[in-house]
């Protein structure tokens, strides 16, 4: 059997009276399958080869249209940041991945807390007459699909040598192999969710939650077509759910099974807790394939997904060093935890802030509307369940986390006053010096209204809280009054 700490479950087999024996256990609460399921597939389209046949020194058309080449020029290219993917494998030692990847120093590599794998049994599906490329639980990053270093190629490559095919080429990237040739189970998954939470050495020992990546990307799905169904989604739920509140933002492919209302139908796209990302082309519309919003598979009626991202044509990394164009959301995924990457980097105070990080992509995405309308929802407004909040825009979203970062701390002579996070939804804490507390705040609207007020002049402490969660999203002024003097600066309401 093996024991899960992210989630309270056990995996096991056996026979029928076994499973009778387990089912009367008064400690059992529910028993779920843990079947095989296949990815998703890239789609084929002729975008495809149009974008494979393009120059091999231009920078990829998905990461242009997002502007993420123009945060590069700003400075911030995903540096001091760590993604982590779990998929078909990783190749490693590809030109475009090996300076990124955690475990590899430049003249060494370490592949403790930098790879795990998932995968110790052959899937039935698969021609088992032929052992898997990778082997099983292989000691080294081995990718038995192309599609894992296809995903990784569009997150950090980089070859320095003209193929500039990934968002962020200045962060590290750690991963885990979930799926066997193309499939994968809901344990297999766990397991990688639950390395990325505390990364182990390659026996699986020693955790260590410092070492986690502060993003995960997932280009994978579980259809109910293939067993993943109402008995076990809610133990992928948990475990997302734990992850988020862990401070780590998990981006999840919407799926290619649109273009119908509701075919965001599987996990983990179908999550509230999951970031879930749509596919455009390069004409900045929506790719055919694309799975709708809103979800009706579970009763919710969710929107979704979150946001869209290039997934038409993407040329990136795959195995034995060459480069292939593919098409799919799970392209589009990548651009997403790319990103977050950037973002992180252009304000590290954000590192482990799920739900700012989430709202500054949403708020800075370039509004997308279509005529389709789905779930109750309008095409026509934004967020949609064709687009979400739209087509994501890495310029202006690192723009945002600049001003934000440049408001977040203010000086007046040797006292520094600092209000996080900023931007914020509810809570922002106040933080001055034992010797400078605040004294009062005054909050004003863009036109110069005062809004809110506190006084503290009884309580003074280095250290307050304001709760703007009553407050329409915008722009808002603040005075803060202290022992030593007078603040001002800007808070921005999500």
């Amino acid at each position: 059997y093996q024991s899960f700490f992210i989630v309270n479950a056990i995996l096991t087999s056996g026979d029928y009276e076994l499973l009778r024996e387990l089912a009367r256990h008064p400690a059992t609460a529910r028993i779920e399958p843990n079947p095989w399921s296949q990815m998703q597939q890239p789609v084929d389209t002729a975008e495809e080869e149009e974008n494979t046949l393009q120059m091999r020194n231009a920078i990829e058309w998905g990461i242009q249209r997002i502007r993420a080449h123009q945060v590069w020029e700003l400075g911030y290219t995903g540096q001091d940041v760590v993604i982590g993917g779990q998929d078909t494998g990783y190749e490693w030692n590809h030109p475009a991945l090996r300076n990124q990847y955690r475990g590899w120093n430049g003249d060494s590599v370490s592949h403790h807390y930098n790879w795990h794998d998932a995968i110790r049994t052959l899937n039935p599906q698969n021609d088992t007459t032929i052992n898997n490329p990778c082997g099983l639980a292989s000691m080294v990053p081995c990718d038995d699909n192309n599609h894992g270093t296809h995903t990784m190629g569009t997150m950090v490559g980089d070859d320095g040598q003209g193929n500039q095919i990934g968002v962020a080429p200045g962060a590290k990237w750690i991963a885990c192999r979930n799926m066997e040739r193309g499939w994968g189970t809901p344990a297999t998954y766990i397991e990688c969710f639950e390395w990325f939470l505390a990364p182990t050495d390659l026996s699986g020992a020693n955790p260590d939650p410092e070492r986690a990546p502060h993003v995960i990307n997932n280009s994978w799905g579980c259809p109910t077509s293939e067993g993943c169904n109402a008995a076990n989604w809610a133990t992928m739920n948990t475990v997302v759910s734990n992850l988020k509140a862990a401070g780590i933002v998990v981006v999840v492919s919407a799926g290619n099974s649109g273009s119908g209302c509701g075919t965001v139908n599987t996990p983990a796209a179908m999550f509230e807790e999951s970031f879930s990302v749509g596919a455009t082309r390069n004409t900045d519309t929506i790719a055919s394939f694309s799975s709708r919003g809103a979800v009706s598979v579970d009763g919710s009626n969710r929107l979704k997904p979150d946001i869209s991202a290039p997934g038409v044509g993407i040329r990136s990394a795959i195995r034995n060093g060459n480069y292939a164009a593919f098409s799919g959301t799970s392209m589009a995924g990548p651009h997403v935890a790319g990103l977050v990457a950037l973002i992180i980097s252009a304000n590290p105070a954000l590192a482990g802030q799920v739900d700012d990080i989430e709202s500054i992509i949403e708020q800075t995405a370039l509004t997308m509307l279509s005529t389709q309308n789905c779930g109750g929802f309008s095409g026509m407004e934004s967020p949609n369940p064709t687009y979400g909040h739209g087509r994501i825009d890495a310029l202006a979203a690192v723009q945002w986390v600049l001003s934000m970062a440049s408001h977040t701390q203010t000086s007046n002579g040797e006292s520094t006053v600092n209000i996080f996070p900023n931007p914020g939804q509810s809570l922002l804490t106040i933080t001055t010096s034992p010797q400078n507390p605040p004294l009062a705040l005054a909050l004003l609207s863009s036109s110069g209204v005062q809004v809110q007020q506190y006084k503290w002049s009884d309580n003074l402490q280095e250290q307050q809280s304001i709760n703007i969660s009553a407050l329409p999203a915008g722009i808002y002024f603040y005075r803060l009054q202290t022992k030593s003097g007078l603040f001002t600066g800007k808070i921005i309401k999500l």
